[in-house]
């Protein structure tokens, strides 16, 4: 049996006809790996998330989940087979508490509630004791940690996290990293778009450089940080444009 979780195929995608996002883009994620996704703005990073996920049109390629073809599902579809998926931005539920948020993410088994709680509550001590907070009264960094949490309700296989640390302050980033490493370790897969390029490669096990809807370089986090022509031609421009 194959241990690939999340596997796609030189995909072609984009949201108006003609112009494509993605040029031909290859992806791999594996059971418990930890992937990220880095690059300039305008270079797929998100799309590629979204074409995963049956959000824009894929006109060529292919995407499996644990070897089932995928292509072009609806990302409710998905939920039941193990994917979560949290956005960049509307990724909670203001009007509603931290618990019936967290609530929400099991909606379809509502009796894994109490175990999920205590595990997500293992991740993120903080949502414990916010538990009957609206979360408009959130942080941006507590707001991120009841969508994360909420994404983890129903025991996903593979965890896709567009720009987690989007928006947060420097500290706030690094807890948000570290979480995601927490989750990992649970035996959670991830694959990650992140702008904070530099802090996504210390933390990942490998990674994807994306320019112009292309794979440019992949590597371990370590062999992407090292290489003279990444740090030359993407981290040095995305470190700057960063602050990190």
């Amino acid at each position: 049996m194959s241990d690939v979780v999340l596997d796609a195929r030189e995909l072609v995608a984009g949201y108006v006809p003609e112009v494509n996002i993605l040029n031909g883009c290859d992806l791999e994620v594996r059971v418990g790996e930890f992937v990220g996704i880095i690059g300039p703005n305008g270079a797929g990073k998100s799309t590629l998330l979204k074409a995963v996920l049956g959000l824009c049109k894929i006109r060529s390629g292919s995407v499996s989940l644990n070897g089932e073809d995928i292509t072009g599902r609806r990302a409710h579809d998905l939920v039941p087979q193990g994917v979560g998926y949290v956005p960049q931005s509307k990724n909670v539920f203001p009007s509603l508490t931290v618990r019936e948020n967290l609530e929400m993410g099991c909606f379809l088994k509502p009796s894994l509630f109490k175990d999920r709680f205590e595990f997500v509550s293992s991740i993120f001590p903080k949502l414990a004791d916010r538990v009957g907070q609206r979360a408009s009264a959130l942080s941006g960094g507590e707001r991120q940690m009841v969508a994360m949490g909420r994404a983890l309700m129903l025991e996903p296989k593979i965890l896709l996290l567009d720009e987690p640390s989007a928006g947060l302050s420097p500290v706030l980033q690094d807890e948000v990293f570290l979480q995601c490493r927490a989750i990992n370790k649970s035996g959670v897969a991830i694959l990650m778009v992140e702008q904070n390029a530099r802090r996504c490669l210390q933390v990942v096990n490998r990674g994807y450089v994306l320019d112009q809807g292309r794979n440019a370089y992949t590597g371990t986090g370590r062999e992407l940080l090292g290489d003279p022509n990444v740090i030359e031609l993407y981290l040095g421009t995305l470190v700057k444009a960063t602050g990190g």
